[in-house]
């Protein structure tokens, strides 16, 4: 039964239930008869009141996790999901393993390989209907992230980007553009921030040149920065501002929806710089404002005046952007760290983001022998 299975969310929930109306029922009778066994009804006790806690968060944790999407999975829970694991072999090419129609186009699931550093991740890729029907066109992409652990499969189910886009592009309102949907997180169960670790994962060269590579590659995507966009939320926000910032080569646009400025280190990260202070440094975007040349890219950043921690720290943000780097921001009377205050974003953020990438001009053949 899966992890995020309603009928394992409505089972624990029954038990706990059921567990709580027993223990009130059989408390008096418990009593009397272990009358005179001091410590056997005080451990009988203590074991039914355990046991009530433990059903009862276990089905809080169940409604938690699938209200937020932290976990996807048992093995995505307990770290052992193979799909991170199931193509590391450098060079070798991106694989679909499924694919369906949906409105306005066409999702397919794949593992994204990196062949400079030898991670790979599983991704769902949306082809707009305007992919599919012109083939010797290229098209802009908007690499989307989720936050840490994630689920790709919540910006599908729980922000809807596949359709607040081709809503978008039917009315006009933004060119067509591929969608790439995945999660910060190539080394489960660790945090990577999407930091090159020193002796450890390229997560940030991973996003920045692999999975561009992969989809330049195997499908109709245009390589150029101005063809490139980024997205994330809480992590994948501070990735999506970092991955533009340190590359502007590479992306030329990004959101984050109540993302962060610095490299957040925890027990889930553990050491990602090495002791190597310019490490530190370089995924720090509050030093970078104040310290190196501004990029020439163009960002928007979220955040509510009540509600998110990130406040304060976004309007300093917002101070110390200096041109050519472009900064927009949104900001919301109140709204949590959840994806109902991203779904209050997301029909001004989405657009803002495609309007910014621009597919070049001209026609080119389709891609031989890849997906698309």
């Amino acid at each position: 039964m899966g992890l995020t299975s309603l009928l394992l969310q409505l089972m624990t929930a029954a038990l706990a239930i059921g567990a709580l109306v027993a223990t009130v029922w059989a408390w008096p009778r418990l009593a009397g008869r272990l009358a005179g066994r001091r410590w056997t009804a005080v451990l009988a006790r203590a074991g039914v009141l355990t046991g009530n806690q433990v059903l009862t968060l276990a089905a809080l944790g169940l409604l938690v996790n699938n209200y937020f999407g932290f976990y996807g999975s048992w093995d995505d829970l307990l770290g052992t999901d193979p799909g991170t694991a199931a193509i590391t072999i450098a060079g070798q090419g991106l694989q679909v393993l499924d694919s369906q129609a949906v409105r306005g186009g066409r999702i397919e699931q794949v593992i994204m390989p990196g062949p400079t550093t030898h991670l790979s991740e599983q991704a769902y890729v949306f082809l707009p209907t305007a992919y599919l029907r012109d083939q010797r066109r290229r098209f802009p992409a908007i690499l989307a992230l989720t936050g840490y652990p994630g689920d790709p499969r919540n910006l599908m189910t729980r922000l809807d980007l596949p359709g607040r886009l081709a809503t978008a592009i039917s009315r006009h309102q933004v060119p067509p553009a591929v969608l790439v949907m995945m999660r910060p997180s190539v080394v489960l169960p660790r945090d990577t921030e999407c930091v090159d670790v020193p002796g450890g994962p390229q997560v940030q060269k991973y996003f920045a040149d692999d999975v561009r590579r992969d989809m330049t590659t195997a499908y109709r995507v245009a390589p150029g920065r101005e063809s490139w966009g980024i997205l994330g939320g809480s992590t994948g926000g501070y990735c999506a501002l970092k991955l533009a910032m340190t590359h502007p080569q590479a992306f030329s646009a990004a959101v984050s929806l109540s993302g962060y400025y610095r490299t957040i280190i925890d027990g889930t990260t553990g050491d990602l710089f090495g002791g190597q202070q310019a490490v530190e440094h370089d995924n720090d975007l509050m030093w970078r404002l104040a310290t190196l040349p501004a990029p020439p890219v163009s960002v928007l950043v979220t955040s509510s005046r009540k509600g998110e921690s990130d406040y304060r720290s976004t309007l300093a943000f917002l101070a110390a952007v200096k041109p050519p780097m472009q900064a927009s921001s949104l900001i919301l009377p109140s709204g949590g760290h959840n994806f109902n205050t991203w779904n209050r974003e997301l029909p001004q953020a989405l657009p803002w983001l495609a309007q910014q990438l621009h597919a070049p001009t001209g026609e080119t053949p389709s891609p031989t022998g890849t997906p698309g």
